[in-house]
């Protein structure tokens, strides 16, 4: 493209706008994890110092200690007024933020990515929550705006020049096609669902003239066709790194590159996978991507992905038997089908933790469109932390579509959200990773009628080390402590997302917190009286405590942010700051009401 054109969002008024709200987001969420401790000023007003710079802010401070920021100045002693600026308030504040020389830099370029993103998205004018309230799935999944609501810096894409975000970033909505190669059977691994098989998977992906046109293409070299298994790439995996890393593999012919398929895909928000336009019925494509966003590298790992079909069909199954999970209409879509390449060379020279083993796999996911009822719709969870330019909040719009008053509309969507994920832990010890972009909204008009969660096989664990899992899928259990269990409900429901949702609907002026979060404990205890047999589960963890540790993600970026957590011990490097009052202890159920409770 044009390369004046590629930066024609980069403008002096757009990166004002991106500064300033990247700085509010980096002052309420550093506040929020005690890194920064604001200085009441009086009147609502708060200050923060480091050095001879001070921010000046208004500030309400809401429940689980929610930073919601307005008015923001800042100033140089003695007296001197600056502009807002993400990199300088970085830079500023490393000290208590405790980047290292080695974190710094790479930090500041993911702050500098993700603002260029935000700039790039408020350059496409605004959208009006009411309006969006009304669009079609991927129109709300390309208009999202804020990213990760926790983290900071959350769409970094380091390795992306500013081509690869105007053509795969799911803000630009830009179609894609797939870049296929084949992958000789003696490096590659393909495992699968029982309901399915290679062969169909390939023709119902890609269909016979485009099967017929690859194996043109491996007889025209004198190969064997039944010797490879098909492997679709990101093309900037293609580009950047498997035609240079795995260059001898290409040269060797142990892969050889097909080209496109005929399919047009669009990047989700979790940027490595697709969606496919042309056939939204059929499979979402999940690929590795060797690029570094939000503490981690986006490759898939050959070995990982081996076992991903047997631990979705096994969680498929658990779903399908049991009672209260049928009861909320609770889905998966799942991961049906998985392939790795295994480079034995890296493979000799690193470890698991290595990026050089995570350069070549890619899974099929279902898609939700097919399990669709007439007259549903669909929409990511992110979408309902969205607010507008105008201020006003998606949730709002919908609660205002639904015809439900705001208390009602939330009570439905929690007992589609928060209970499946309430039985899954007291009942299995199953915590999902349930944030926004891994959960997908099935709406009746406005109104939430059940979830669907998706990205299963990697972000799935049983937190009990004893629990009796089929050889296949035990790679999910993982030993946490029992402190940090029910983390996975207060932390990951509670802290980052129900706490944003709250905010938006209180500052929108939609309903108050007290009823906010009463609603939240009128669902848990509604639960809970429909599952006594668990009321010693609900002793030992107990939902309505008064406090609950505050679990900083923030602070893991800033820590390592290459390599946060390692997923199979996701425990171990969690990064603690003190307690947050739990927001629905002071609704408790009676101890003659709800079982287990004294």
């Amino acid at each position: 493209m044009n390369p004046i054109e590629a930066v024609s969002h980069l403008t002096p008024e757009l990166w004002e706008r991106a500064n300033r709200r990247l700085v509010r987001k980096a002052l309420a969420e550093f506040a929020h994890e005690r890194l920064l401790t604001p200085r009441p000023l009086g009147d609502g007003r708060f200050a923060v110092r480091e050095g001879a710079v001070e921010y000046r802010f208004t500030a309400t401070v809401m429940s689980l200690d929610h930073w919601h920021i307005g008015e923001i100045t800042r100033h140089r002693d003695p007296g001197e007024t600056l502009p807002l600026d993400a990199l300088e308030f970085v830079t500023e504040m490393r000290g208590p933020l405790g980047l290292t020389d080695e974190i710094l830099p790479v930090y500041l370029e993911e702050i500098s990515s993700t603002l260029a993103s935000l700039a790039y998205k408020l350059s496409r004018g605004p959208v009006g929550a009411a309006e969006l309230a009304k669009a079609g799935f991927q129109e709300i999944e390309a208009a999202m705006t804020e990213g990760h609501p926790c983290f900071v810096a959350n769409s970094g894409r380091i390795g992306y020049g500013i081509d690869d975000h105007h053509g795969y970033a799911p803000e630009t909505a830009a179609p894609v096609r797939l870049i296929w190669l084949a992958a000789h059977r003696d490096h590659t691994t393909f495992t699968c669902s029982r309901d399915i098989d290679y062969e169909r998977l390939t023709r119902a992906e890609l269909g016979d003239e485009v099967l017929a046109r690859f194996a043109g293409t491996l007889t025209g070299l004198g190969l064997d066709p039944a010797d490879y298994l098909l492997v679709p790439v990101h093309p900037w995996q293609w580009w950047n790194r498997i035609s240079v890393t795995f260059a001898a593999e290409v040269a060797q012919r142990r892969l050889v590159c097909l080209g496109p398929g005929d399919d047009e895909y669009l990047a989700q928000q979790s940027v490595r996978t697709f969606f496919n336009a042309s056939a939204p019925a059929k499979h979402y494509v999940k690929t590795a991507l060797s690029v570094l966003n939000m503490g981690f590298m986006r490759g898939l790992s050959a070995a990982y992905m081996e076992g991903t079909p047997a631990i979705n069909d096994w969680l498929a199954g658990l779903i399908r038997d049991d009672e209260v999970l049928r009861a909320t209409r609770l889905t998966i879509i799942r991961e049906r089908a998985a392939v790795g390449y295994r480079n034995r060379l890296y493979e000799s020279a690193t470890d698991r933790y290595s990026p050089y083993r995570k350069m070549l796999a890619a899974l099929w996911r279902e898609s939700p469109v097919a399990g669709l009822e007439p007259g549903r719709r669909l929409a990511t969870m992110a979408s309902l932390l969205h607010v507008d330019e105008e201020g006003r909040s998606f949730a709002a719009a919908l609660i205002e579509q639904s015809g439900l008053g705001p208390r009602e509309w939330l009570r439905r969507y929690l007992d589609a959200y928060l209970v499946p994920l309430l039985h899954a832990f007291y009942a299995y010890d199953l915590a999902f990773m349930p944030h926004g972009e891994n959960v997908i909204l099935v709406l009746d008009g406005g109104a939430v009628e059940r979830v669907i969660f998706k990205d299963i096989a990697e972000e799935i664990v049983v937190m009990d080390p004893d629990a009796d899992l089929p050889p296949e899928v035990a790679r999910i259990r993982a030993e946490v402590p029992e402190d940090h269990r029910l983390l996975s409900i207060f932390t990951d429901v509670f802290d980052c997302f129900l706490r944003f949702l709250n905010a938006a609907l209180v500052t929108g002026g939609v309903l108050d917190e007290d009823a906010f979060w009463r609603t939240v404990a009128a669902s848990a205890t509604a639960y809970q009286r429909s599952v006594p047999h668990l009321a010693e589960r609900f002793r030992r963890y107990d939902l309505f405590a008064g406090t609950f540790a505050l679990s900083c993600l923030n602070r893991l970026q800033l820590r390592n942010n290459r390599q946060m957590l390692d997923l199979a011990d996701p425990s171990a490097a969690l990064q603690m700051a003190g307690d947050l009052v739990n927001p629905i202890a002071g609704f408790a159920p009676r101890a003659s009401a709800t079982p287990g409770r004294t």
